[in-house]
């Protein structure tokens, strides 16, 4: 049986502030600090005591994972290829800006490479490839419990490598993470069927 804990990081800067996020390196505020903490509680009751940890680098997933590693004894595996959408010169400023400027993507034909108009922003195809690159590279390892800290856009691809779902078919899939939540992904040891046990739970 293995079990994949998903964390979305919670509050951050740029959550307050209204500012865009994707690479844009803000860091936890003092709530998210606290529901941080709050997370590697419930982590602790869950989890046993052989757990791999691995995290996105950017400080506000960083940080929530140096957390969770503190509290189960386990450094956090870095790998940036577990960021959030970058949105190019999108990130940092007021969400209005990018709110203007955004093209969303047609209801049918190409969503995978569509452009939404910002001028180096990243593909939804070129984010869903890395994810399930990093995704690949966790799953290799067959630790029976592993916590993958995120984002809430970065847990849609998480999950999708996570059951599989072929690439061409990751343009029209959402799965909606709140911050600071935990998602519980579970193989069992007889099937090898993969489930989505919590999507977004506490």
């Amino acid at each position: 049986m293995r079990t994949v804990y998903v964390v979305t990081h919670p509050q951050a800067t740029h959550h307050v502030d209204r500012l865009v996020g994707g690479w844009y390196d803000a860091d936890l505020t003092p709530d998210g600090k606290r529901a941080a903490v709050a997370i590697a509680d419930s982590l602790h009751a869950r989890v046993p005591e052989k757990v791999e940890l691995y995290s996105s680098d950017l400080r506000r997933t960083a940080r929530t994972a140096k957390v969770i590693g503190e509290r189960l004894g386990v450094e956090p595996v870095l790998d940036r290829r577990l960021r959030e959408k970058s949105y190019g010169e999108a990130g940092g400023r007021p969400q209005d800006w990018l709110d203007r400027r955004f093209v969303p993507p047609p209801a049918v034909g190409e969503r995978l490479e569509h452009d939404e108009g910002i001028p180096g922003a990243e593909t939804k195809g070129a984010m869903a490839r890395r994810v399930y690159a990093a995704m690949d590279s966790i799953l290799e390892s067959r630790c029976a419990h592993q916590i993958v800290v995120t984002r809430g856009g970065a847990l849609t691809f998480v999950i999708a490598a996570w059951i599989r779902m072929p690439l061409e078919a990751a343009g029209y899939v959402d799965f909606r993470g709140s911050p600071g939540s935990i998602t519980v992904l579970r193989e069992d040891d007889y099937f090898h069927n993969r489930q989505v046990v919590t999507l977004a739970g506490e």
